[in-house]
């Protein structure tokens, strides 16, 4: 379901925990940044944090259990992007989650998305006990 109102566009909705699910939500998002002419640098931001959230939803959250949903929405105005993501599972501790940054743990495959959307988003909480995440992205100040 998307909405505008007062030249903010929202939508929301939820899917279950398959791959593939979440393409029309994703697409619908960037469309909607595209249409207010973001930069080619923040769409790219906006869809790899949400692509690695709902990631992180589907495979640790979920456990890919396809009867578990993850539920989505976006917020969109002129002066930043709000997305949230949350998932059906037990909620997760930054403080556990290895930084994939240190030596002692390159070879390990978990925490890098966490990065990842840190690195490209504004900002980034946690809500629901750890099983939502709260993304917002304000736009660049350049192209570069």
């Amino acid at each position: 379901m998307s909405t505008q109102l007062n030249n903010v566009w929202r939508s929301s909705t939820s899917f279950p925990s398959v791959s593939g699910a979440e393409e029309a939500f994703v697409d619908a998002v960037l469309q909607e940044l595209e249409r207010r002419a973001w930069s080619p640098k923040d769409l790219f931001a906006v869809q790899l944090a949400l692509a690695e959230a709902i990631t992180n939803a589907v495979e640790h959250g979920n456990r890919r259990d396809a009867t578990k949903k993850v539920d989505v929405s976006a917020e969109i105005s002129a002066e930043r992007v709000l997305l949230s993501v949350r998932d059906e599972g037990e909620g997760f501790d930054d403080s556990a989650t290895p930084n994939p940054t240190l030596d002692e743990n390159l070879e390990i495959p978990t925490g890098r998305g966490l990065l990842l959307i840190r690195s490209f988003m504004t900002n980034v909480w946690r809500g629901s006990g750890g099983a939502e995440i709260f993304m917002e992205k304000k736009p660049s100040s350049d192209d570069a």
